[in-house]
C-alpha cells in the first residue's frame, strides 16, 4: 500500500493553491493529481486553503477529487465540494468601511467579494481582465462605497505599485489591529478579511470539523499567508519559490512550483517519511 512508508501521524494535508498546487502559468502542476491520489490511497485526507473565491476553486476540487471541506478567501468561507457553505466569517460593516476607505485613500483599486459576487471600483483596472478570464464571468461595477450594503467576506486592494500595496497593508494593520487580517497574497493583491479569517484559523477549524489533531495536519504553501498555517500544523512544507522568510518558518522546503514541488513534497516528506536533516 502507498502508505506503508508514510510519515507517521499525518492524517490530513492542506495545500495552498497559487504558487503551490499551480505552476507559474496558473495550471495544475502535472504531478499533483497523482500525488493527491497516492495520499488518498494511503488513507491521508486532502484539501485546499486559498485566497480564491469558490468559483475559482470548483474545477480544482473536481480535478483533484477532493471530498473534504475546503477554504476560500483565506478562511472567510469554508465550503463542501458542492459549494455549500459550511462556515463563514464576514467582516463587520464598520471594519469593512474603514478598510475600503483606506484602500481608496491609498490609491489602490478596491475589489469587494461576497459569497457569490465580485465588485470592482475600476472595471478597466490592472488584473481585472485576468480575473474575469479565470472566473469566466464579469465583475460587477462597484457603484456604492457604503460597505453596509454588502455581506463582505474579503476586500482586496489592487495595484501594480507594489510599494503602495505593502504600505497600505502596514497602515491598515495599524488602523484596525487585531480586528482584521491584512496579508498580501501576491505583490499586487492586498487581501483583507476578518481577523478570524486567516489560514491559521483554517487549520484550527478543520481540526475541529474533521476531529483531527493539529499535530496530525501537514500544510504546504509559498506566501506569508501560508506561514500562518505552518504555525498551527504538525508538519509544514514551504515551496522552493517561497521567500526566505517563509522558508525559515517551515519544517521542510521542497522544489519550486515550476519543478512540480508539490508532488515532490508529498513523495519525499509525507509518503516517503523522510526526516528533516
Amino acid at each position: 500500500m502507498a502508505g506503508a512508508n508514510a510519515r507517521p501521524g499525518v492524517a490530513l494535508v492542506v495545500s495552498d493553491v497559487d504558487g503551490t498546487l499551480l505552476d507559474p502559468d496558473k495550471n495544475l502542476s502535472p504531478g499533483a493529481p497523482a500525488a493527491v491520489q497516492r495520499l488518498q490511497q494511503a488513507g491521508i485526507r486532502f484539501t485546499i486553503a486559498s485566497a480564491r473565491p469558490p468559483r475559482l476553486t470548483q474545477l480544482l476540487l473536481r480535478d483533484l477529487h477532493v471530498s473534504e471541506p475546503s477554504a476560500c478567501f483565506n478562511g472567510a468561507l469554508l465550503i463542501d465540494p458542492d459549494l455549500n457553505i459550511l462556515h463563514q466569517v464576514p467582516m463587520t460593516s464598520a471594519d469593512a468601511q474603514t478598510v475600503a476607505d483606506h484602500i481608496r485613500k491609498s490609491q489602490l483599486d478596491l475589489w469587494v467579494y461576497t459569497e457569490t459576487d465580485w465588485y470592482v471600483s475600476n472595471p478597466s483596472g490592472p488584473h481585472v481582465e485576468h480575473q474575469k478570464n479565470l472566473m469566466q464571468g464579469k465583475a460587477a461595477p462597484l457603484l456604492s462605497y457604503d460597505m453596509s450594503q454588502f455581506h463582505v467576506l474579503k476586500l482586496v486592494g489592487v495595484s501594480d505599485d507594489y510599494g503602495a500595496v505593502k504600505r497600505a497593508q502596514f497602515e491598515i494593520d495599524h488602523l484596525l489591529g487585531t480586528a482584521i487580517s491584512a496579508t498580501c497574497s501576491s505583490d499586487y493583491y492586498l487581501d483583507v478579511t476578518h481577523a478570524d479569517a486567516n489560514k491559521g484559523m483554517v487549520i484550527l477549524t478543520l481540526s475541529k470539523m474533521l476531529n483531527i489533531p493539529t499535530e496530525q495536519i501537514a500544510t504546504l504553501g509559498d506566501m506569508q499567508t501560508d506561514a500562518l498555517m505552518f504555525r498551527q500544523s504538525g508538519v509544514s512544507i514551504a515551496m522552493g519559490n517561497a521567500t526566505d522568510e517563509v522558508k525559515t518558518q517551515a519544517t521542510y522546503v521542497t522544489k519550486s512550483n515550476s519543478e512540480d514541488g508539490f508532488a515532490y513534497a508529498i513523495e519525499h516528506f509525507i509518503l516517503g517519511g523522510e526526516q528533516k536533516k
